[in-house]
């Protein structure tokens, strides 16, 4: 796959995150990079979940909206449960830390200006979506369960419904495991298969009679968003591997599961 033009790499107060160059919303990718969480999970974990101590993560928190110029306010995320629902969020969907989950969902979609969205991964891929006419944004979960599940288009379905049009929705295509360390079983390209009505060309290859795949959910994504009706100049992709570089990013599959999680975070602007 052909990369795009390269994500830039911001460095603020030792806080790091990466930004696309097809998403003029403020947004970030983030790294493991510039928080206070210590040992396995130093430094920026930024999920409650993780076994980490409440102040470090609600301190990581601070730092990071601190770095891209927010306020110190209750973001808008959702309990991420591997399937395909969307949700359009509005400002009272805003959640403090440490407080029950409304609702699940993989993506959330909105058109209400300062509100920051945000959606977690550790290899799996985060999509962030925006129309900048209709000041619409997105962030999608796309792990392979989602994603074959077809929750792009999902996204894209709710996102139209707030006024965007496919044509003029950016895309960027997050930090995520990589086809270079993703081995799956049949079932996965299969899936995909059946996603992308056959043209599934460069998003999978077979690991010899193993009946083992190697398998690129960034292509997919990509291939996906472009059946759906984004045009390719509007698609951004990150060319890093979390688990490759898991110095860097959280990798679940590198770690076996012990680790911090990452975000990706766009707000209407």
């Amino acid at each position: 796959m052909e990369f795009s033009k390269p994500f830039a790499e911001i460095s603020y107060k030792g806080i790091v995150y990466m930004t696309a160059p097809t998403i003029p919303f403020k947004h970030c990718f983030t790294t493991r990079w510039g928080g206070v969480s210590e040992e396995h999970l130093a430094s920026l974990n930024l999920g409650e979940n993780r076994g980490d101590k409440e102040e470090n993560v609600r301190e990581n928190y601070r730092r990071i909206l601190e770095a891209l110029g927010l306020p110190e306010q209750n973001l808008c995320f959702t309990r991420q449960v591997h399937k395909n629902e969307v949700r359009i969020v509005k400002d009272e969907d805003r959640r403090e830390l440490y407080t029950p989950f409304a609702y699940e969902a993989d993506g959330i979609v909105s058109n209400v200006e300062g509100l920051p969205l945000i959606c977690f991964t550790a290899d799996c891929i985060p999509v962030l979506l925006c129309d900048p006419d209709a000041k619409v944004a997105g962030a999608i979960h796309c792990g392979w369960r989602s994603t074959v599940s077809d929750i792009l288009y999902a996204a894209v379905e709710k996102m139209t419904e707030l006024g965007a049009a496919a044509s003029n929705i950016r895309a960027a295509i997050g930090p995520g495991i990589d086809m270079c360390c993703y081995e799956t079983d049949a079932e996965i390209p299969q899936a995909i298969e059946k996603l992308l009505d056959g043209d599934s060309e460069g998003t999978f290859f077979a690991v010899g009679d193993t009946g083992k795949y190697m398998v690129d959910l960034k292509e997919t994504n990509r291939k996906r968003l472009l059946q759906i009706g984004l045009k390719s100049e509007n698609i951004s992709v990150s060319d890093e591997c979390t688990c490759c570089n898991c110095d860097k990013y959280w990798s679940h599959r590198q770690t076996k599961g012990e680790r911090g999680s990452q975000a990706a975070i766009i707000v209407v602007s």
